[in-house]
């Protein structure tokens, strides 16, 4: 494919879980000669295939992914992590002369990319420790109020009763000595230097869900009890351990629930974390150009209608 910009190519697929992505992603990488790199915080992970929808063995087959199956359950990631590879792995598929294609329904770390991260020096226990006891004592207005005189912008911004939000203002601004509002103007995103393209896959709320619970039904039908029960015999770490399913099978695991009540509470969970990728993307990602897809459609129809931005 010839690009028809001066600054190289760069495109996204995004959308909430089951909306059909991986499917499409391919078909798109054959007619623009693009390698796929996931955005997905679960599909770094080994052991995690079922619980994290990886792509099926046949389409990274056909197309090469990359930030699939990296990293053992008990290493930490981050967004940080993700857009120092991604950048990497960016410049590398270009020297191939193809396209890097951003695949995934992880919002912080599609916006690592598309926007880019403040330097952050670090966090402090103590002192968020400290900042919660403030907290308790005087109350959540109080906290705000000091937040106010020192990053009267944050403030404007957070509710004083978002208590998380307030105190990571804080100690943001204790850590580097730097208002949070003020260190989150010097970024600098993909579109400096690349031409981006961003497309969201959108269906029915309805046909969304319908979908999720077929989804769900198939991850049983594969052996996600099997694989959740093999998960909690290794140390995972905090991201890994919060996969969606891990709780509801578990219950299920630890005789709190029955089979059929853990298939029940997973598809509910996962519709309301498929709203909640819903209204991020709407919300962080303005450029997106949102793909309406049919409940008919194919992944081959999706993979045409966004070729045709390109």
């Amino acid at each position: 494919m010839e690009l028809k910009t001066d600054r190289p190519l760069v495109v996204f697929i995004v959308g909430p879980t089951a909306s059909g992505k991986s499917d499409a992603a391919v078909l798109l990488a054959e007619k623009i000669n693009a390698e796929i790199i996931s955005a997905d915080s679960m599909q770094v992970y080994w052991g995690m295939d079922i619980l994290s929808a990886k792509p099926a063995e046949k389409l990274r087959e056909r197309v090469p992914h990359y930030l699939i199956d990296i990293l053992e359950t008990f290493e930490g990631y981050s967004a940080a992590l993700f857009r120092e590879h991604a950048l990497t792995l960016i410049k590398e598929i270009h020297s191939r002369n193809k396209i890097p294609l951003i695949v995934g329904g992880t919002g912080l770390y599609v916006r690592a990319l598309t926007k880019g991260l403040f330097v952050d020096k670090g966090r402090d226990s103590v002192l968020r420790e400290k900042l919660t006891e403030e907290a308790i004592v005087n109350g959540s207005e109080w906290l705000h109020n000091k937040l106010q005189a020192v990053d009267p912008k944050s403030a404007e911004k957070i509710h004083p009763n978002n208590l998380r939000r307030v105190i990571r203002a804080l100690e943001a601004f204790e850590v580097n000595n730097t208002a949070i509002s003020e260190l989150q103007t010097q970024v600098d995103g993909l579109d400096k230097d690349y031409n981006l393209k961003i497309f969201g896959i959108n269906r029915d709320r309805k046909e969304l869900y319908q979908r999720i619970e077929q989804r769900v039904d198939a991850m049983f039908d594969a052996g996600l009890v099997e694989e959740v029960k093999s998960l909690r015999d290794v140390p995972l770490n905090r991201i890994a351990a919060q996969a969606l399913g891990m709780k509801q099978i578990g219950a299920y695991l630890d005789g709190e629930a029955t089979l059929e009540e853990a298939k029940t509470q997973l598809k509910r969970d996962t519709r309301r974390f498929a709203k909640r990728q819903l209204t991020w993307f709407r919300r962080q990602e303005p450029d997106i150009i949102w793909i309406e897809a049919r409940k008919n459609d194919l992944p081959k129809d999706l993979a045409a209608k966004i070729h045709k931005y390109l």
